[in-house]
């Protein structure tokens, strides 16, 4: 706890931790201002989580047996559920099979990216930047647009912004509203989402471990140790509220991005 709570004022007043203070010095200080550069703790996490991945489901799946060991049992029902509920279920029996690496691997980046920010020392999940959550969006809104035009050529944008059934007089609301929704607003909120949900989430746990220390350790009033603590208390479902969200928030970036391919290859279905 001690990692992301902070020191009282010299005043004797609490002071709020900020975004700021998540950072831990630069560990390759060049060009990695306020830890989101490649060489910065962000981008070292990002590299770490690539090796985490890697090391678990290779040892997972180094021994099969068919009564499997609990590393692959757990390894075999992420992997089930990526398949099934998000590739299957979403994309159809027809096309699913051959995205199921790539859902995979966007569901267990965000994953793991996300829960290294509940350990103390990291502090701040990956996707709590705008960078890296700008960029995976970027990656899903470039392979959905693609496997759309390499599906249906360039027909596709006019599959995407005109709608069928729409009547004629319709279409000069219509269409803009399209390519605004589909083009502009989709890769966006698709970023932000994630941002803003990892990184109120955690904010809200560093303000409630911070001000249970400044009221603990700070003050004399036996009223305010007492709240200290009550907060302190509440601190720990605050802290698994924080790790669901963490789940939650990878499988609704990948839930997204199939349901963007889906829309992508089955274009002319709408």
């Amino acid at each position: 706890m001690s990692t992301l709570a902070l020191s009282a004022a010299d005043g004797g007043e609490f002071q709020p931790p900020t975004i700021n203070d998540t950072h831990l010095p630069e560990i390759l200080p060049w060009g990695a201002e306020w830890g989101e550069g490649i060489l910065g703790k962000n981008g070292l996490v990002l590299l770490a989580s690539v090796v985490v991945i890697w090391a678990f489901f290779h040892f997972a799946i180094r021994r099969q047996s068919l009564v499997p060991t609990r590393t692959q049992f757990i390894a075999e029902g992420i992997y089930g559920f990526v398949r099934n509920s998000l590739g299957r279920d979403i994309l159809g029996e027809k096309y699913f099979k051959p995205w199921v690496p790539f859902l995979f691997a966007v569901f267990t980046f965000i994953l793991v990216n996300n829960l290294m920010g509940a350990i103390p020392v990291i502090q701040m999940p990956s996707f709590s930047h705008a960078g890296p959550a700008y960029v995976m969006a970027g990656i899903i809104y470039v392979t959905w647009i693609g496997v759309g035009i390499q599906k249906h050529g360039l027909r596709y944008f006019k599959l995407v912004c005109i709608p069928s059934g729409v009547p004629w007089y319709v279409m000069p609301v219509m269409i803009p509203l399209e390519i605004i929704s589909n083009f502009i607003v989709r890769p966006l909120t698709h970023s932000l989402r994630v941002m803003a949900v990892m990184l109120a989430g955690h904010m809200i746990v560093m303000i409630a471990a911070s001000g249970a220390e400044f009221l603990v350790t700070q003050q004399d009033n036996i009223f305010l140790n007492a709240t200290g603590i009550i907060v302190l208390i509440g601190f720990v479902p605050l802290y698994f509220l924080e790790l669901l969200l963490m789940v939650l928030q990878a499988f609704v970036f990948a839930l997204l991005t199939a349901i963007y391919l889906q829309g992508a290859i089955e274009a002319d279905a709408h």
